[in-house]
């Protein structure tokens, strides 16, 4: 399946139908009277994050979702049919935004959550409502209210606990690969990441949602490179890793790109906390390890953590670092009933 994370839709709710003229023409009845029925509304449309989706890709094909209308009035008093809706089945984690691309209309967090983006209109009355002591026989209706029309867009940003940050090659989707069920691309050369991966990752019976995203390059920030248009996926994290290629010539300047890039994003990123860890130290010896790291803890001013994604070296301790950096309420706890689910007996 393809991944797309924006895209534009057209929406139209449904007109209200017309109310009724009509009067009652039935033998042995004198002064039968109005009896025109009230017209049916018109259907809404509405957005519900869904569980089971993780991308945008059904709004490719279909961008335009009109509701129908509600039917007219009809004689004896019946009242016309209500229009249908139209549900938009969004991931969770999407944003919905006004045609400016600026102004949120809804965001979408939470399983379930449902918003009306364009309600129907109502339908218009008979003339049965406008009977009165001094009018008993309107001529009168109201007409249906017009739907509402408008353009919106769909923005997803994935919900993850754990952003991975870094170069291309610094061996985010060979640590995502290594710690959880996902499988990203992997390969030696750049820009392997062409589209966010989401694995689920699990240390001392608890859990949480890492999030790799392409990697970034200097003026990233100016479309160069993939851009930052990835970088909205990590928003929502309560952490971001930082990864380092411990094999580069250049790990200050390595280091200094990403955070430039960071700074220079509209958005919380260079706010959030960030975990700096040294990768692919398989590769190097004491010495080389020793003064790669004083590089990289000169740069970042903090304290740096090593690792190799392809040995494992390392890599439970960063695990439990990022542990101790997310909320409890967004931890998933495993118990031992949960491994080891109960035999079946009749």
């Amino acid at each position: 399946m393809k991944f797309l994370d924006l895209a534009k839709v057209y929406i139209r709710s449904g007109g209200g139908g017309g109310g009724c003229v009509s009067f009652r023409r039935e033998k042995y009845i004198e002064f039968g009277g109005p009896d025109g029925g009230d017209g049916g509304n018109g259907g809404s449309v509405y957005a519900e994050a869904v569980d089971g989706l993780n991308t945008l890709i059904d709004f490719r094909y279909q961008q335009h979702f009109f509701a129908r209308s509600g039917q007219p009035g009809m004689g004896k008093q019946r009242t016309g049919k209500t229009g249908d809706d139209i549900v938009l089945r969004v991931p969770v984690g999407t944003e919905i935004l006004d045609e400016d691309q600026e102004t949120v209309i809804a965001d979408m967090t939470e399983l379930g959550q449902r918003v009306e983006l364009a309600r129907g209109g109502n339908g218009g009355w008979g003339n049965l409502h406008f009977k009165s002591s001094t009018n008993q026989a309107p001529r009168r209706a109201n007409p249906g209210q017009e739907g509402v029309e408008r353009t919106i867009w769909l923005r997803l940003k994935l919900i993850a606990d754990v952003g991975l940050l870094g170069l291309p090659n610094a061996g985010k989707s060979t640590f995502l690969a290594a710690t959880s069920n996902a499988r990203p691309k992997i390969a030696d050369y750049p820009f392997t990441t062409l589209h966010p991966n989401l694995g689920v990752v699990g240390v001392d019976k608890v859990e949480f949602v890492v999030a790799d995203i392409p990697g970034l390059i200097g003026g990233a920030s100016e479309g160069k490179g993939l851009g930052d248009l990835f970088l909205g996926h990590v928003e929502r994290c309560a952490i971001l890793l930082h990864l380092v290629d411990g094999t580069s010539q250049t790990i200050a300047e390595d280091y200094q790109t990403i955070i430039t890039e960071i700074e220079a994003y509209d958005g919380p990123l260079a706010a959030k906390p960030r975990l700096t860890v040294l990768n692919k130290i398989d590769a190097l010896d004491e010495d080389e390890l020793s003064e790669a790291k004083a590089a990289l803890e000169q740069a970042s001013g903090g304290p740096v953590m090593t690792m190799s994604g392809v040995s494992g070296e390392g890599v439970t301790d960063v695990l439990r670092a990022l542990r101790a950096e997310i909320d409890d309420d967004r931890l998933r706890h495993r118990t031992d009933t949960e491994e080891e689910p109960a035999p079946w007996q009749p």
